[in-house]
């Protein structure tokens, strides 16, 4: 396709698309995401204790948390220690068969482990499996 100027030369139209721009606009895009996907699969924040001996987790299960401020959370949901036996009862499983993981940060004294465990089992639940870390070579 040509085109005629005002100053009565003919030229043709731009056939080829600049795409530097584009590249431009998918890399920060690209920079944006990285950044910002750590960061949201950050989760609450627990150091749990170092042992020699960890099972690696193999199955997708209910997970019981208490962080250092002694704070309970079902799955990433902030509950109330008194309502935790009524809400892991309603779910789908059979409670004598129903596995729940259990992360409690190291700094947590064992009272308030112990009041969650006691919720855990007045839930019916007994197959309860404490997440650990396992130690590096560096800290033996």
């Amino acid at each position: 396709m040509a085109f005629t100027t005002n100053s009565g030369r003919t030229r043709t139209s731009l056939s080829e698309i600049n795409i530097t721009p584009l590249v431009d606009v998918v890399l920060v895009l690209l920079i944006i995401f990285m950044v910002t996907a750590p960061v949201l699969q950050s989760g609450i924040e627990v150091s749990v204790p170092k042992t020699r001996t960890v099972k690696a987790i193999t199955q997708q299960r209910l997970v019981v948390t208490i962080d250092r401020h002694q704070n309970v959370f079902l799955g990433d949901k902030p509950v109330n220690l008194a309502q935790l036996p009524a809400l892991l009862h309603h779910s789908n499983e059979d409670a004598a068969h129903q596995i729940i993981y259990l992360r409690a940060d190291e700094r947590v004294p064992f009272g308030a482990f112990a009041s969650v465990m006691d919720a855990v089992k007045q839930a019916g639940i007994t197959n309860v499996s404490i997440v650990t870390q396992p130690i590096t070579s560096t800290e033996k």
